[in-house]
């Protein structure tokens, strides 16, 4: 049969639904609750489009095509419709896609993965975790504010994770082993970037870009990398020789530092932008009061910037850190820079600069009273360790392994694979449109090999119908009534008794996350 999906024209067999003609034609239509090869569940309601110029949109999973029908599947009415399917969905959905400590932390460090990483012991696959973001994590290990300690789920009960000294005890470790973690650097790009500042905000810039293969001179008006660091800091607080050993990876990877050297005094930010294909200023906050004819002045007198971007009304030129937005927190400036050299390395590539958005997340909110029980129950129910040499000594390996058990999990294990995340995404869904009363928070932990949460699942059906299909004795089924309706094992009783055989491919094959393999909750892959 011939088939028209959106201009393009199909040949597909009798029986064909659209959904399957369109995959065919390698036309993506989302969908979260089909199984293909299996009836239609038609619940989610994701995979609706225009058949005919019909008045109604229809299920793309359960309509059949027919000889000469015309499909209209990216429709701006069609989007609208899909986006409110998610939202409705989002409406009832309680989890958190990332942990609340990454959702407050400045530089969106992968906290939890670092955690798990301690945990099992992998400390230098940790270090790595946190060098994805930070790039002086031994430094901010000593000065950080502990924002992302504010959001731990934990702090309420015991404590928070001690997350900041756990960051700072794996780049101990890496500094101390003789042979510290230097990243893999790209090709040569053949590009030169000039950073105007060499605190945080530029030595993190200078990290990232290097990687990138671009090649950077760091310019500062004192003698000595390491800007409000090394001259604001106390040498109680941080000991120069743990700034320095850190700035010496950046020099390693092949940046240039020139001291001395005042912009504006020394040399012309116009001669800069001659020299380099693109000039970074990040010397902190920029007073106003500065003359413009030094090229650092911010606001109506001087630079404007684009904030999303990073990038000034001058050419080649961007801006980060205190410059933009005065912060007294290093991590602020280092997750700026960042960000910058991100945007920078977009520009170099002919792309549109852009400042990476906080990850998408939806967020389960303070829990009440006994809710955070299930977390609880999966951890450690040790108190916060204190580390026996003090804090300035900082955590034996065995400690931080201990501290990281503490750690309840609150992030999801499939965020990165889960698909109603992937489409609220993709739709640009707003996940508190529709909140309704949301659902009291639980945890399933009594099968042995999967972990459940109810709260993430959308009832779409394809569980019940796996574990049908695998001769489960009890299995799956939907309980309750319209928008209450919930997926449970029959009769009330538990999720080991409901899936004996079926509980992998369940888990595989959930949607959301709601069913998870043990292993990966624990491991957090």
């Amino acid at each position: 049969m011939r088939v028209v999906i959106d201009g393009v024209a199909v040949e597909a067999e009798e029986g064909t639904t659209v959904l399957e003609a369109a995959r065919q034609a390698g036309i993506e239509i989302p969908t979260l609750c089909h199984l293909p090869g299996r009836p239609a569940n038609t619940s989610c309601f994701v995979c609706m489009v225009r058949v005919n110029g019909a008045a109604r949109l229809v299920p793309s999973c359960a309509t059949r095509v027919t000889e000469g029908i015309t499909v209209e599947s990216d429709t701006p009415e069609v989007m609208d419709a899909r986006r409110t399917a998610i939202e409705l969905l989002l409406s009832d959905h309680l989890g958190d896609c990332l942990g609340p400590c990454e959702g407050v932390c400045p530089a969106h460090m992968e906290i939890p993965r670092m955690i798990r990483q301690i945990n099992a012991g992998q400390f230098r696959e940790a270090l790595i975790t946190v060098k994805e973001s930070i790039a002086l994590p031994a430094t901010l290990g000593r000065i950080c504010p502990e924002l992302c300690e504010r959001g731990c789920r934990r702090a309420a009960q015991d404590g928070a994770v001690s997350v900041c000294m756990l960051k700072r005890f794996v780049a101990d470790e890496d500094l101390a082993s003789g042979s510290p973690y230097l990243p893999e650097r790209r090709p040569p790009s053949g590009k030169r970037v000039a950073v105007i500042g060499a605190g945080p905000a530029g030595l993190a810039a200078a990290y990232y870009l290097q990687q990138e293969g671009h090649a950077c001179v760091l310019y500062d008006d004192h003698d000595q990398p390491g800007g409000m660091l090394r001259y604001g800091v106390p040498e109680e607080k941080l000991p120069r020789e743990t700034l320095d050993a850190e700035i010496e990876i950046i020099f390693r990877l092949g940046a240039e530092f020139r001291g001395n050297t005042r912009i504006g005094r020394d040399i012309a930010l116009a001669d800069l932008q001659a020299e380099y294909d693109a000039v970074l200023i990040a010397v902190g906050e920029v007073k106003t009061s500065r003359s413009p004819d030094a090229g650092l002045a911010a606001g109506p007198q001087g630079i404007r910037v684009n904030r999303k971007t990073m990038q000034s009304n001058l050419p080649a030129v961007f801006v980060a850190g205190a410059a933009i937005i005065p912060s007294r927190h290093a991590v602020r400036a280092v997750a700026d820079g960042r960000a910058a050299a991100d945007s920078i390395n977009r520009y170099l590539a002919g792309s549109e600069p852009l400042r990476d958005e906080r990850e998408y997340s939806v967020h389960v909110g303070r829990l009440e009273g006994e809710e955070v029980r299930p977390y609880l129950s999966l951890a450690s129910g040790a108190k916060r360790v204190s580390p026996t040499g003090g804090e300035k000594a900082g955590f034996t390996p065995e400690e931080a392994r201990r501290e990281a058990g503490r750690c309840l999990h609150c992030d999801c294990a499939k965020a990165k694979d889960c698909r109603l995340r992937k489409y609220a995404m993709q739709y640009e869904a707003n996940p508190t449109r529709y909140r309704s009363v949301r659902r009291e928070f639980a945890i399933d932990e009594s099968n042995p090999l999967v972990i459940f949460e109810p709260g993430k699942c959308i009832a779409c059906g394809i569980c019940v119908q796996i574990a049908a299909e695998h001769g489960e004795s009890l299995g799956l089924s939907f309980v309750g009534r319209g928008f209450s309706v919930r997926t449970a094992v029959p009769f009330s009783q538990s999720l080991a008794d409901g899936l004996k055989i079926a509980a992998r491919a369940c888990a595989e094959a959930c949607p959301t996350g709601a069913l998870v393999m043990r292993e990966d909750y624990e491991n957090g892959s």
